[in-house]
């Protein structure tokens, strides 16, 4: 059976799921253009789909920024049972390629997909928000004449970290936000995140592409709660230098950045983009926009 919503746009095959809802590649029949259609059930626990949406619009309305790295919306509405809406179709995510070439990327491509995400991620930033949940999937490239551009997508739980041009507050006993793999330790402790955090899961992306695996994956636990708590105790255990022994120098000082950062503190964004074109120059990496996947063509 066709299904269409929003008037003209036909849902064509699911292309994710999880507990956001579901996305689907769909079609725009008027412009016969390829979309994503992404449906958030009205009875979800935490219906977040057109807050989303808001933040987005609110993040692509600047026409002095090109190339802001977040995907177009087309269309969002209530329609029957979903909250949906519709938005550029983009390719692959980082978490997806890095699985095709066996779990590991190249210090190369890992350097220049930290520049990227350090540009898209202090982008946010500038508009008042933080993400909160910064991880290889949330990282999508383009698709079509696109596919060398970096997207940051997923804002389902991001937030307002000025409001009416102050700093919130500072807080503690907040229960873990984002994906516990990469959230920062300060999130793990409790603390509302904020800019740093966001360049805390960063590091922890660049870290997982040149490790192959970080060292609180995999761990056991008999409840939730109780795997948090043991990946808190890893990453406490892993001091910046013992998580940075076999990496480059200028990651550690990168690491060694971002921990000093207070909370209300505004990251170096320069200074953390410099450390990884001086990691280039050192390491003879060309920034050339060609990346591992390339070779898969």
């Amino acid at each position: 059976m066709e299904i269409k919503v929003g008037g003209h746009y036909k849902l064509l095959k699911k292309i994710d799921s999880g507990s956001f809802g579901e996305i689907y590649k769909g079609l725009n029949t008027k412009t016969n253009t390829e979309v994503a259609v992404k449906l958030e059930n009205l009875m979800s626990k935490y219906p977040q789909l057109l807050m989303e949406a808001k933040i987005m619009q609110h993040l692509l309305n600047d026409s002095t920024v090109a190339d802001k790295g977040i995907p177009q919306v087309y269309h969002t509405a209530t329609e029957g049972e979903f909250n949906l809406m519709v938005m550029e179709l983009l390719g692959p995510s980082l978490e997806s390629l890095f699985n095709q070439l066996g779990k590991r990327f190249t210090l190369k491509t890992t350097l220049m997909l930290a520049d990227r995400m350090i540009r898209r991620v202090e982008y946010v930033h500038s508009k008042g928000f933080v993400h909160r949940d910064i991880k290889p999937d949330n990282f999508l490239i383009g698709a079509g004449t696109k596919s060398n551009r970096l997207y940051l997508i997923d804002f389902g739980l991001s937030k307002r970290y000025l409001v009416n041009g102050k700093h919130i507050k500072y807080e503690e006993g907040k229960s873990l936000t984002g994906t516990a793999r990469y959230a920062s330790l300060n999130t793990h402790l409790g603390i509302e995140p904020t800019r740093r955090d966001d360049m805390e899961s960063i590091f922890f992306c660049m870290a997982y592409f040149l490790l192959g695996i970080l060292p609180w994956q995999n761990l056991k636990a008999e409840t939730k709660e109780e795997k948090y708590k043991r990946i808190m105790e890893k990453k406490m255990e892993y001091r910046p230098e013992l998580l940075c022994k076999n990496l480059a120098s200028e990651l550690l000082q990168m690491l060694q950045h971002i921990r000093t950062l207070r909370y209300d503190e505004k990251p170096n964004y320069d200074l953390l983009r410099n450390l990884i074109k001086e990691c280039m120059n050192h390491n003879n990496i060309e920034n050339n926009n060609y990346f591992d996947w390339d070779k898969l063509e």
